[in-house]
């Protein structure tokens, strides 16, 4: 049995945790405007225990759990589409987590032309929405690839794993099938960002930039899209991306002084 490909969305939240006004919108905008599915479970973590009613969306329950938890996971009725609300759960800066709002479909997707655009103007619209600095979408495995690696274990004895970064104030990682860069990485990128191609590069309004090195999320990994990654890097600044040839960490950092510490 083929093993399930799927795509993964993470958009990246400013520390401070979301307000519920904030996310019923969220919710509003997922369920109704959007349609990414259909919600049948939820809980505050990725365990999906709890179960929805058919008929209307009981955003009372939701937004309770989210106010008890500090987050919140919803879930189709199989695990393949599930979206989670993860605010960070620390202040101070250098950031210790990065929280986010990840959003799991089925790769099939990204073959719809229609649905991609749809996508790139949906993932906008909630960067907007929650003051959001970046946004990444990718195969699950080709964000396994770059974000962690293997490091030898303190005693010695084999191997653990850990993460290129701890998060976005350390850099970025690389590139992926769509980046979407808000306004420290437009302001970090500044005329290097606006002097690439045009089949690669697509303002979304308000410093919302979208880069996508290839057509599919599936060319990630190949000769072909490891060569345009690599193309983009070095336009936009090698110096901006992990080097995971050296296993070296980004001399260029984005200015989080003016990203705001709450979401209200």
């Amino acid at each position: 049995m083929p093993r399930f490909r799927y795509l993964k969305s993470d958009i990246a939240l400013p520390p401070g945790r979301p307000s519920s006004a904030v996310v019923r919108e969220l919710l509003r905008l997922v369920f109704e405007k959007y349609r990414w599915f259909v919600p049948r479970r939820y809980e505050h973590g990725p365990s999906f225990e709890k179960q929805l009613a058919p008929g209307p969306i009981d955003y009372g329950a939701l937004i309770a759990t989210y106010e008890e938890h500090q987050s919140l996971c919803i879930a189709a009725r199989t695990d393949s589409d599930f979206i989670c609300i993860s605010p960070a759960r620390y202040d101070s800066r250098p950031y210790c987590y990065n929280g986010d709002i990840a959003w799991r479909a089925s790769a099939k997707l990204a073959s719809n032309p229609a649905w991609c655009a749809a996508h790139a103007e949906q993932v906008a619209e909630i960067m907007r929405l929650v003051s959001s600095p970046l946004a990444q979408s990718a195969l699950g495995e080709d964000v396994e690839r770059k974000t962690r690696r293997l490091v030898p274990a303190e005693d010695g004895l084999g191997s653990i794993e850990t993460f290129t970064l701890r998060n976005y104030s350390a850099g970025l990682s690389g590139l992926f099938w769509r980046n979407f860069f808000g306004p420290p990485f437009v302001r970090m990128f500044g005329e290097r960002l606006t002097s690439l191609p045009e089949d690669c590069r697509r303002p979304l309004g308000e410093e919302i930039v979208l880069v996508q090195p290839y057509e599919l999320p599936t060319d990630a990994g190949t000769e072909q899209g490891d060569v345009r990654e690599h193309a983009l890097i070095e336009q936009l600044g090698p110096g901006c991306f992990y080097d995971h040839a050296h296993h070296t960490p980004p001399t260029r950092l984005p200015s989080l002084a003016d990203l705001s510490k709450v979401l209200h």
